[in-house]
């Protein structure tokens, strides 16, 4: 796409958090942390999806990939985060900010439509077990996979695409610690109604789709579930969607904080909170959230640190 963008401005303010000089470092140090145990959870959980013949199901499958997809969710943000603690210099360039709006739009589009497939998984697995290793077989789960992946980078395209017909000529400071679209539209000397149409619609299409089509997988699901005789059966039927419903619960429960919930009174700083936790902390609570409660992740992990360390493999417990 040519670039089409007219503009003076040619660098963005990161305002963040406004990080006092006093705790500029403990700051630092914390989501430092954060980053790595993130990165960390999930790679292992790629490599044990990767490496364990029991977890090559569609359903660690879908998980493996999701997992991948937070690792590069949150290096996206994470990054220019922790360098806004240390340097002085918070700008981001005009390329920059588009380039970082577009993969995380994108990964953030790509994450609604893995949950989604994720759904719908578990729905055929509780609702049609019969059929479920026909239905789902490793044709339809790269399928799956891929639509996802190439669905959420061309609509993004088309959302970034219009933020090119936008001129900016200021004031060029971002009040968050990324380059979000709803500011961005704010700072627009352009304020085209057809623009922030496309833009609204095109957001809520790839959010509220998937969400509504979560919701009526887990409505099946649960009714499902309650027509199951035995207690043990209810409770093993369960068992394999609690986890990927808490994750869904945690990455919409904050977007509905941020984006639907009114937020005029709120500060500066409260606005923020929601972005940080989708952006942040919900990729680094994913393979915390599916590694304690799924046995054979936990299983396969254990395979893994018996061959890294020798003497557990003779341990007893």
């Amino acid at each position: 796409m040519p670039w089409t963008n007219q503009t003076s401005i040619i660098k963005f303010l990161l305002l963040g958090f406004g990080n006092p000089k006093e705790i500029q470092i403990l700051l630092f140090v914390v989501f430092l942390v954060i980053y790595i145990v993130t990165l960390a959870g999930n790679l292992l959980i790629v490599a044990l999806v990767v490496a364990d013949q029991q977890l090559h199901t569609p359903m660690y499958f879908f998980l493996g990939n999701l997992s991948f997809l937070e690792t590069c969710y949150t290096s996206v943000t994470a990054p220019r985060l922790l360098a806004g603690f240390l340097a002085e210099d918070r700008t981001i360039s005009f390329s920059d900010c588009i380039t970082q709006l577009f993969f995380f739009g994108a990964l953030a589009c790509i994450e609604c439509f893995l949950l989604a497939v994720m759904a719908y998984d578990r729905y055929l697995a509780i609702c049609n077990p019969l059929n479920y290793n026909v239905i789902m077989n490793l044709r339809v789960c790269l399928q799956l996979v891929s639509a996802s992946w190439v669905t959420g980078f061309s609509a993004n395209a088309l959302v970034v695409g219009m933020v090119h017909q936008l001129s900016f000529c200021g004031p060029n400071e971002i009040n968050n610690f990324f380059c979000d679209m709803e500011e961005l539209l704010k700072l627009s000397c352009t304020k085209s109604l057809l623009v922030e149409m496309i833009v609204l619609v095109s957001c809520s299409l790839v959010s509220l789709a998937p969400f509504l089509f979560i919701v009526v997988s887990y409505i099946l699901i649960l009714l499902a579930i309650l027509r199951i005789a035995s207690s043990a059966g209810r409770q093993k039927a369960f068992s394999t969607c609690a986890s990927h419903l808490l994750v869904v619960s945690l990455y919409y429960g904050t977007i509905i904080i941020m984006y639907v919930m009114p937020s005029a009174e709120w500060s500066p700083a409260l606005h923020k909170a929601p972005s940080l936790m989708y952006t942040v902390n919900t990729p680094m609570f994913n393979p915390i959230i599916y590694s304690l409660r799924n046995k054979e992740v936990k299983e396969a992990l254990r395979k893994v640190v018996s061959k890294l360390v020798p003497f557990t493999r003779h341990r007893t417990y």
